[in-house]
């Protein structure tokens, strides 16, 4: 890409739109590839970050910014279709645990692999220090996001 395409003088918003769908498209023909096509929107980000590790299920549903009741009807979807598994908390009965079954854990790795393709491509493109500037770039619009969250609190 050129300094001088019209690309870059798009709202940042709308380049952030756009881009999101590159990840997302090039997972969906990768999950439905695999026989993975029955996974619901929000799913791939629910898997995703299970597969990762990274926060359990309640902090995982808030950023997804959707209603208890649209949560619980992903949740349930994604169980029903075998993607989670929910089981009662050892340490405290009135919690459930979510998991990755292994279905679960399958479709979360041909998504992972999907997204390892896009940035390898990002950086046969682009570079590994300007791939690493847009992720900080990114992140620093996060922190600008949260501490404006913790702000209105």
């Amino acid at each position: 890409m050129t300094d001088d395409s019209p690309l870059l003088q798009i709202a940042l918003p709308a380049l952030l739109r756009h881009a999101r769908h590159t990840y997302g498209a090039a997972m969906r023909a990768a999950l439905e590839a695999g026989g993975y096509d029955d996974i619901p929107g929000n799913g791939l980000y629910v898997i995703g970050a299970l597969a990762l590790g990274e926060a359990p299920l309640s902090q995982i549903i808030r950023e997804l910014r959707v209603s208890k009741q649209a949560a619980g009807q992903l949740v349930d979807a994604l169980v029903l279709r075998g993607y989670l598994e929910r089981e009662v908390d050892s340490n405290d009965r009135r919690r459930l645990t979510v998991t990755l079954t292994e279905r679960g854990r399958a479709a979360a790795e041909t998504q992972i692999a999907a997204r390892e393709a896009i940035d390898a491509e990002l950086t046969a493109r682009l570079g590994a220090e300007k791939l690493l500037h847009a992720r900080e770039v990114l992140a620093t619009l996060i922190d600008i996001g949260h501490d404006a969250e913790a702000n209105t609190s």
